[in-house]
């Protein structure tokens, strides 16, 4: 087993269908692209950026410790160390 670990707590949607099915039709919009593509970031005007859903969040291991202890629900849906759980899962492990 890897113990390899993210320097930095972030989650991110790659692994989300519509994230990889949108770049996959902003890569064949811009291959079947007829016209002369200019150098630099021109490829842009081809697929509108707004339908790719890159989101990227970050939440360090005490803001998560903080929200579970300031949020009621989460207290009575998740004890503490299933909580810490979740987040190494989401956050920390590669």
């Amino acid at each position: 087993m890897s113990r390899s670990y993210k320097k930095s707590p972030v989650c991110t949607d790659h692994s989300s269908p519509r994230t990889r099915w949108a770049k996959r039709q902003a890569a064949k919009a811009v291959r079947r692209y007829d016209g002369i593509i200019e150098n630099g970031r021109s490829y842009r005007k081809l697929f509108c950026s707004w339908d790719i859903c890159d989101y990227r969040f970050y939440q360090t291991k005490e803001q998560a410790i903080l929200e579970w202890e300031t949020n009621v629900r989460l207290q009575s849906r998740f004890s503490k160390e299933k909580m810490l759980r979740s987040w190494a899962k989401f956050y920390r492990r590669k």
